[in-house]
């Protein structure tokens, strides 16, 4: 993914994004008391690189992100319409494949999840809906 990145346009959300990117990595993957990386996706409907940023877990090798919201976010829409991501954690840039958890594996996954970040079991409840969970794999 070689295009211009277009970053999340949220104040918070584009303040932290600069201050990752800016810094390599050095401030921004500690956000808020919980791990953060960045995730890069291509815009279903523009072609566009959209770059946010976002809290995760980790399941082996796996990193794991929970889409919240009434609706699903943009980020979680660009990724089941085309899986291939960019992932930054910390300093290091990567290529992966971000896919919808698979239902045999959500509670497990979401249980990781709310202990990560606790705040996920009222988001949830405030959505009224079973809030998306993402597995990123590094690509080989």
């Amino acid at each position: 993914m070689s295009d211009e990145v277009l970053d999340n346009p949220a104040g918070w959300v584009a303040g932290h994004v600069r201050r990752y990117v800016e810094s390599g990595g050095a401030r921004g993957h500690r956000f808020n008391g919980h791990d953060a990386l960045l995730l890069t996706t291509r815009g279903r409907r523009s072609g566009r690189l959209r770059r946010t940023a976002l809290y995760y877990g980790r399941d082996g090798e796996r990193y794991v992100l929970v889409a919240t919201g009434a609706r699903d976010p943009s980020w979680y829409l660009n990724l089941v319409a085309g899986p291939a991501v960019v992932l930054q954690v910390r300093s290091e840039v990567f290529a992966a494949i971000a896919v919808p958890a698979a239902s045999s594996e959500r509670a497990r996954l979401w249980e990781l999840m709310v202990r990560v970040v606790p705040r996920y079991r009222s988001y949830e409840a405030k959505a009224g809906r079973d809030l998306p969970i993402v597995v990123v794999e590094p690509s080989p």
